[in-house]
């Protein structure tokens, strides 16, 4: 079996053939054989990828990443058999979008620090997902439901969301959005991105009043693995030909359980948990994973 070691640039950086060179040279320190197909470009200056004969360890990726994080490029190592995965799970808030959405209605209702607060700790992993979103989400009561319109106009996609997920579609993949933020926002960040399906908790709104709690079911960390289940056996595939992309502590069940699970831009928790992390470039880092090449997006 062979494994593809895909190399991604920051967007403030170009990946050069020096770069190639020296990742090749710390390869060979590390008695890691390459084939002998050549280094190919995936996206000029930003994307690249070497072939190897063995799947690098821990230890290989640790110096490998001792060098590509000096230079603000992102690497990965997977299998390089069957790299498009046919079904792939996102996460919401930080992950598609750049923000929490959460803390951004709580900003516009004046309670933002307080809300913030509570949603870092919930992120690391330091409080329960479900206590936490209970305790923000009564703080809201009694606000007019045009807070969360106000928020939606203001809320941005993450730098490659859309070419990312509408490249997969393209290309026949099912895209669905799990998230444990409203269905307010994950309806309209879904058709705006072209997601197949999305699930989200259920604010409860009456005479376009928050009125400060949650319909259950609410959807916490282990609701993104119980509809991972659902759509591998929808979908007939397995976990490994699925990818999954998350940035806090609830995701890392989910992230765990796939095939291919990367943290973007992940809280210092699921960083230290996950062997895949974007933190340099961006959501199209899970295309060059996968195979694509710059000009096989959709943009």
């Amino acid at each position: 079996m062979k494994f593809a070691l895909i190399l991604v640039s920051s967007p403030r950086k170009k990946l050069s053939t020096a770069h190639l060179a020296h990742v090749q040279s710390l390869l060979a320190d590390l008695s890691v054989p390459e084939t002998d197909i050549a280094p190919k470009w995936l996206g000029e200056h930003r994307a690249a990828e070497i072939i190897l004969l063995d799947k690098l360890n821990t230890d290989q990726l640790v110096t490998l990443r001792a060098y590509t994080d000096s230079q603000e490029v992102d690497i990965f190592c997977v299998s390089n058999t069957n790299r498009a995965k046919p079904l792939l799970l996102a996460d919401m808030d930080s992950t598609i979008v750049t923000d929490e959405t959460l803390d951004n209605i709580a900003a516009k209702a004046g309670i933002g620090a307080a809300v913030a607060k509570i949603t870092a700790r919930a992120m690391n992993g330091e409080i329960d997902f479900i206590e936490a979103l209970n305790e923000r989400v009564a703080m809201l009561k009694g606000q007019n439901i045009s807070l969360l319109t106000d928020v939606l106009k203001e809320t941005k996609l993450s730098a490659g969301a859309e070419v990312l997920i509408r490249t997969m579609a393209k290309h026949g993949a099912t895209c669905v959005l799990v998230s444990g933020g409203f269905t307010f926002f994950t309806e309209h960040i879904a058709r705006k991105c072209g997601f197949a399906y999305n699930h989200g908790n259920t604010l409860d709104i009456k005479d376009g009043i928050i009125q400060g709690s949650v319909s259950p079911p609410i959807l916490d960390k282990h609701a993104k693995v119980t509809f991972l289940k659902h759509y591998l056996n929808k979908l007939k595939v397995r976990a490994k030909e699925t990818v999954a992309v998350g940035d806090g502590a609830n995701d890392l069940e989910l992230l765990q359980a796939v095939g291919t699970g990367v943290g973007y831009y992940p809280k210092p928790a699921l960083e230290q948990a996950l062997q895949h992390n974007i933190k340099y470039s961006d959501l199209t880092a899970l295309l060059y994973i996968q195979g694509y090449t710059e000009a096989e997006f959709l943009k």
